[in-house]
Order: structure tokens, then C-alpha cells, then sequence
């Protein structure tokens, strides 16, 4: 058997493609790695014997291009080889380093959530698993401590904030004590409990209660903010006193809080603070509309000159939405007062 040359070698590795694996019968060398060069005798060495071996080989490219790029020495491959492994122990130390820190986080919140055996001043929940502290206790660590709750005081059983809120009537001074809400005279508590109210016939000012001085025509309101009276119907509010609503004739109180205090009564108009009657045309109705000379004319009718003149429609037109006046119909338009087929 003749060795095989370089041209032999290269054209075989060329010719590799990555493939799946495959089982194939190989042929093996016992001298298998050992360059082929003769002797110093000029004569080739004899080829070994080969064995079949049977196996699987799988290309990849990395193969291919090493082969194509050529071999490279035994001394040159486990220079450049990086490990791709860590050692097991490493690993196993880190999990462990990492189970502990989570250990020592979770059983300290065990133990404040009342989830751990039960403390002293503690009863079990009616729910699911664990305890709570008893009411005026919060849990500190792995144990219920009382709460310093002060005169005029309640505990809240809320786990945030100081835990303890004052009574009705009390407020909470500087975080540490309850102290009375000072009433004034002529004042109450009211519902809430967090502050008072002047009596009726009163109002404040500032932190105190003064009598609210009632004048002609007037009556109590409930309104806090302000005098605390207001005028009887048909008068006004001056600086102190409740002063009469000239209403002329023909004219009605509006009874507004703002705005006019009278107005005219129907078919009649407002000029110069007096109610003139409305002088309607013929063919003509009463407007109740504030602007205007008080009336419109009937449909199919046009004001001119304070009177309602019929309207002369056109051909092709009809009256429009308000009926005093006309628009041409649609495909027509107007031009000098008719209305002629548009382009």
C-alpha cells in the first residue's frame, strides 16, 4: 500500500462538509499523528497496519477550517485551550453563601408577622395561621411591648403611626399627649369631635363668639362665614341695615341673589327704571326674549318700520327656519331679488 500524499490529504479535508453525526467504520492507524517523511536513507518508512474501528464522527466547521488552514503542533493546541467548566465546589460554595443571606433575611419577617411561636400578650388569629399582639401591644421582633398610650387616649390596633389616637373632644399635642379642645362661649362640639361651632344667633370671630346684631326686616341664616342674616323679601342688604326695593309700576321682584332685583311684567319693557307697555303691530306677538322691542311678527311676516309687512316669496324660494324671512331652493340662487337655476 502506498502512503497517501499531501495532495491526497488536502483534497479530502477540503471536501468535508459539517453533517450530522453518522456511524461509519473508520480506519485507524497504529501510528496514527506521526508525520510521513523518509528516512535518511531516502527510502519512505512502511505504512502500519490499519484496524476498523467503528464509531461516530461528527464535523463541525471549526473542524474543517483547522484542517484547511492546517495542522497545528501538539505544543501549540494546549497553549491556546481556555477551561469552559468551574469547578463544582465553587458553585456549591456560592449557592450556599446566597441560601444563607436569604435565611437570615426571612426569619427576622417570620417573626414580626406573628407567623413564629406565639408571645406573651398575644392571641391567635381567627383566620388562617399565627398571632397578633393583644390591643395597646405592637410586635417588636419576636415579642409584643405595650404601648405608651396617654391620658384621654385609645389604641387604634393599627401597626403604623403612634398606634394611639385621643378621645372626642381632645387633641393631640406634640405627639406625647391629649389635651381638651377649648370651647368658647356660646359655642359647641360639633359631631366630629376636632372642633366647635358658634350657637345659632352668633358668629365667630377668631377664636371667640359674638352676638350677631339682627336690624329691621331681616332673619337668621345658618351661613358661619358671613353675617349671619339676610333681608326679608323686597328689601336689600346695605352696610348694616335692609333697605326697601323700588319696584315700579308694572314691575315684580325677581327675588335673585345677584342681578336684577325687578323686572318688567310681561307686555311691558324696561326704560329708563320705569315699565312702558309694548306697542305691538298687527299680525305681531309678545316676546318674552330680554332684547328686542318685545315682539316678532307672525310667520310669513317681516319686521319694517316698528310694523310686520307680509313677504313677497319669489318662485322657487320658500319661507325659512324662522318664518320672517326666505331663502331660494336648493339648485337655485339668488340674483337682483329672484332666484334663477345656478351653473
Amino acid at each position: 500500500m502506498r502512503p497517501l500524499s499531501c495532495k491526497s490529504c488536502h483534497s479530502m479535508t477540503s471536501s468535508a462538509r459539517p453533517t450530522i453525526p453518522q456511524d461509519f467504520p473508520i480506519q485507524v492507524a497504529e501510528n496514527e499523528g506521526m508525520p510521513s517523511r523518509p528516512d535518511s536513507n531516502g527510502s519512505w518508512p512502511p505504512i502500519a497496519p490499519t484496524r476498523r474501528v467503528t464509531g461516530t464522527l461528527t464535523l463541525r466547521l471549526s473542524k474543517t477550517r483547522a484542517t484547511i488552514d492546517g495542522l497545528r503542533s501538539e505544543k501549540e493546541m494546549p497553549m491556546n485551550r481556555e477551561p469552559t467548566t468551574r469547578p463544582l465546589s465553587g458553585l456549591i460554595a456560592r449557592m450556599a453563601a446566597v441560601a444563607g443571606v436569604i435565611a437570615s433575611m426571612a426569619f427576622p419577617v417570620i417573626a414580626q408577622d406573628g407567623t413564629g411561636p406565639m408571645s406573651p400578650n398575644a392571641q391567635s388569629r381567627g383566620y388562617g395561621g399565627g398571632w397578633d399582639c393583644d390591643l395597646g401591644y405592637r410586635v417588636e421582633g419576636t415579642e409584643c411591648l405595650a404601648l405608651d398610650i396617654p391620658e384621654n387616649a385609645y389604641a387604634t390596633g393599627r401597626s403604623y403611626g403612634s398606634g394611639w389616637a385621643c378621645r372626642r373632644g381632645f387633641e393631640e399635642i406634640g405627639g406625647t399627649a391629649c389635651q381638651p379642645i377649648p370651647v368658647p362661649e356660646n359655642a359647641f362640639l360639633r359631631s366630629s369631635g376636632y372642633d366647635w361651632q358658634c350657637d345659632r344667633g352668633y358668629r365667630q370671630d377668631r377664636e371667640s363668639c359674638i352676638l350677631i346684631v339682627l336690624p329691621d326686616n331681616a332673619y337668621l341664616t345658618d351661613d358661619t362665614s358671613g353675617s349671619g342674616w339676610s333681608c326679608e323679601r323686597g328689601f336689600t342688604a346695605g352696610s348694616s341695615n335692609c333697605v326697601p326695593i323700588e319696584v315700579p309700576v308694572n314691575g315684580y321682584l325677581t327675588n335673585a341673589d345677584y342681578g336684577d332685583e325687578w323686572a318688567c311684567e310681561r307686555g311691558f319693557f324696561e326704560i329708563d327704571g320705569r315699565c312702558d307697555p309694548v306697542a305691538l303691530p298687527t299680525n305681531a306677538f309678545l316676546d318674552p326674549a330680554s332684547y328686542g322691542p318685545g315682539w316678532r311678527c307672525e310667520r310669513g311676516f317681516e319686521p319694517v318700520n316698528n310694523a310686520c309687512a307680509q313677504i313677497d316669496l319669489p318662485a322657487n324660494a320658500h319661507l325659512d327656519r324662522s318664518g320672517n324671512t326666505w331663502r331660494c331652493d336648493r339648485g337655485f340662487q339668488l340674483a337682483d331679488g329672484v332666484c334663477v337655476l345656478g351653473r
